[in-house]
């Protein structure tokens, strides 16, 4: 494999490895056989695997998640793509009344092993309806899981175990890292779900992010690394379900300050939910207020300098810390 690979190729790696493993594996979705998936996330796989195993579904989201959930309960484990995580809506009573109940409501008997991708977020001036993070969604479901990934590795790794589990899986992939490149995992490359990652070490503050944020969190703690000598330690999340609180509340062990950086907006985002947790569970952690950089509460705008004042920036991550670190 090459020496570096886009985080748009890993997506179709991630999956190609399961389809290659596992012959029960099945892709659906709008236009992700000859063409290759509108962001390109698809390329390749209806030539390896063949119309069988990659299908072209109508412009449906209710067809293609209901299918998909009708294939994971009879012995499939289809690989659903909805085309903007926006479109999730379009599905709702499949992805959250109907999917996440089924194991719980046959005492076990019967699993929904699927993975529903699409792509999610803001940033490229999509405009008020193909923008949103809408992890914050299907957060709010009990019986999903929820992974983003930052990087093209983990990508891999994450589409490796969401496809393994026998839970169902919405698997958030960021339009704006679809370009981003990375080192290729190994063969059998696998990231548990639920396992957070410490990007960046320091011993000030804490950035917790997820997606696209982890990048921006990043590029953050080098300019407060060089202009203001604070050093930040920066958590990735990687997911939303299961959520590891533990690596945050290890990483407050050490910096104390906490800052969650999310592109969902404030109202009814993720970061409510772990500054809850750590509130509860590591509030003598803590030497400074907790802080919420997010997304503001209003539809996202189409013009590129007003999509830059609704969701979070680097400015507005240097802002937060030093204020705190100024507490």
């Amino acid at each position: 494999m090459a020496d570096v690979i886009t985080y748009r190729e890993a997506v179709a790696e991630g999956i190609a490895r399961e389809m290659r493993r596992d012959p029960t594996v099945v892709c659906l979705g709008e236009d992700i056989g000859e063409a290759g998936g509108v962001f390109k996330t698809t390329a390749g796989l209806l030539k390896e695997f063949g119309p069988e195993r990659v299908w072209d579904t109508p412009i449906s989201e209710q067809a293609i998640v209901g299918a998909a959930m009708g294939a994971a309960m009879t012995g499939m484990r289809p690989v659903a793509e909805v085309m903007f995580s926006d479109f999730l809506a379009c599905c709702w009573d499949y992805l959250a009344n109907e999917i996440p109940k089924v194991r719980y409501m046959t005492g076990g008997q019967v699993t929904v092993p699927l993975v529903v991708r699409t792509a999610n977020g803001g940033g490229l001036g999509f405009g008020a309806q193909h923008s949103q993070s809408t992890e914050n969604w299907a957060f709010t479901v009990p019986g999903l899981k929820i992974a983003a990934p930052a990087t093209p590795a983990d990508v891999i790794g994450m589409m490796a175990a969401a496809i393994r589990s026998d839970d169902p899986v919405v698997f958030f992939e960021h339009k704006g890292l679809l370009a981003t490149k990375g080192t290729p995992p190994p063969p059998d490359h696998v990231v548990e779900l639920g396992r957070a990652a410490v990007v960046r070490e320091g011993a000030d503050v804490t950035l917790v992010a997820l997606a696209s944020m982890v990048p921006l969190a990043l590029t953050a703690a080098e300019v407060l690394s060089g202009e203001d000598g604070i050093e930040a330690e920066v958590v990735d999340l990687r997911c939303l379900v299961p959520l590891d609180v533990s690596t945050v509340l290890a990483s407050l062990g050490r910096t104390s300050r906490l800052v969650a950086v999310e592109e969902n907006p404030y109202q009814g985002g993720w970061g409510g939910t772990l500054v809850s947790a750590v509130a509860d569970e590591g509030f003598g952690l803590l030497d400074a207020p907790v802080r919420r950089v997010a997304g503001e509460c209003v539809p996202l705008p189409f013009a590129d300098a007003l999509e830059e004042r609704v969701i979070p920036t680097v400015e507005k991550v240097l802002a937060a810390v030093r204020g705190l670190a100024a507490y």
